[in-house]
């Protein structure tokens, strides 16, 4: 989580990716999976933001120092969604 607070968020914003919340399980299932849901424009934001973040040095860097001891993450999973006509959220 310290790496998400302390850097991932900021990098995010700085590249375009809007952050839209984080969530830990807090019932049922595993309880050390972080959920969260980032927004763009458009697809073709989408990927220039990635390829933006994934080659700045800061993200680089923040990610090295995090995993100095062993990979701190597992997994990955993505999904792109669209909101519904009946979303509060959009």
């Amino acid at each position: 989580l310290a790496r998400f607070r302390d850097h991932t968020t900021e990098l995010f914003e700085k590249h375009g990716i809007s952050n839209v919340g984080y969530w830990l399980n807090s019932i049922g299932g595993r309880n050390d999976q972080l959920w969260y849901i980032v927004g763009f424009e458009n697809l073709a934001q989408r990927d220039l933001a990635w390829a933006s973040f994934v080659a700045d040095p800061d993200w680089i860097e923040a990610k090295a120092a995090s995993e100095a001891d062993g990979p701190i993450v597992s997994l990955i999973e993505n999904r792109i969604m669209t909101p519904t006509d009946f979303s509060p959220l959009r």
